[in-house]
Parts: C-alpha cells; structure tokens; sequence
C-alpha cells in the first residue's frame, strides 16, 4: 500500500532502499522557506542499522504490513529457542540472539506474538509482565527509609531488579518485561 511521505508515524514499517525500515521517531517539519517535510528515524529489521531521512509530502514510500502469529515457546536448546504455531502447530527455531536479553523472561508454555514478512520472523512481543520468584534479596537496612530505598534482587531467572525493601527471598513478584523493572507483588 503506497502512503505519501508525510504520513509516515513511528510503529509504521515500510520499505526503503530495496529493505525493511520500521520507523522509530517521526517529525513534521515546515520550514520558513521551502516545502514541508517529515524528518524520520528508521531503524533497520534485518540488521538493526539505523537511517535518518527527510520525506516530502509528495514523495510516496510503500507500507508494508506484517502478519502477527501467535507462537507458544516450548524450549531452549543450546544457542536457539523453539516455538510452535499455536494454529498450525508447525514449529520454528529463533536464535537467543534474534529475540535479544529479555529471552531470560520466557517460560515454558508463554505465548508470544512473532512478526512475520513473508514467512519469515522479523521481530517478536513478550508479555508486558511476567510474574517471577526472588531467589536471592538482600536484608533490610535499618535506619533507610521506605520512600526513596530500593534493594538489589535476584531473580529464578538470574536477572537483577530493584526491589523495595520490604520484598524477602521466596516471594513472587510482577516484573515489567520492557523495562526490567518491579511492578508489584503477585497475588
């Protein structure tokens, strides 16, 4: 589908230089002397290179739409990570490196949303939050106040995250999957 450059918003992905871009920022921009234009930042899907280019309003780019499919994760073997089709029950192999550092948040049986382009797996969602058990925490230190202190933790995946101080070992705790962050606790 052709959309005129001055269309372009972040999220969007579309192909540029014979490649698949996603667009990251996007800024209109109309200058005192000249034609208006959409100053945008484009981060490459294949290679994760990044591109600023400047689209004018009459300049048309293709937007290209990728087919979201739902995947269950089964397990890790080695360097890869399998998923099954959750419809078709065909099974995929992804590299640790293809879904990046959050791969330490998924678990046996999680669903996730896999972005394919013609067939083949371009980027991949977690869930926002994952519920985890702390298997190491450091004591409370007397005197600190509550507000403003926050204590290092270990997670049963081996990750770090801040905890406040009253969260002990053994606890479960909702964990931001994005930000690597402390939510609250599970119920």
């Amino acid at each position: 589908m052709k959309i005129n450059g001055n269309q372009i918003t972040p999220g969007m992905v579309i192909e540029h230089q014979g490649g698949l871009w996603a667009a990251v920022k996007a800024n209109a921009v109309k200058p005192g002397k000249g034609g208006a234009f959409n100053q945008v930042e484009l981060k490459n899907l294949i290679d994760g290179r990044k591109l600023n280019e400047r689209f004018r309003a009459d300049e048309t780019v293709e937007r290209v739409r990728l087919e979201q499919k739902d995947f269950q994760f089964l397990y890790a073997e080695g360097d890869d990570l399998v998923f099954m089709d959750t419809t078709t029950y065909e099974q995929i192999t992804l590299a640790t490196d293809f879904v990046g550092e959050r791969s330490a948040f998924l678990q046996d049986g999680m669903t996730v949303t896999v972005e394919m382009h013609e067939e083949r797996p371009i980027g991949i969602k977690l869930p926002d939050q994952v519920i985890l058990e702390i298997v190491e925490a450091d004591p409370v230190v007397k005197g600190q106040t509550a507000a403003s202190s926050y204590k290092p933790a270990k997670l049963e995946n081996g990750l770090r995250v801040m905890v406040p101080p009253f969260i002990a070992s053994g606890e479960r705790i909702v964990v931001d999957t994005n930000e690597v962050t402390y939510l609250r606790r599970a119920d």
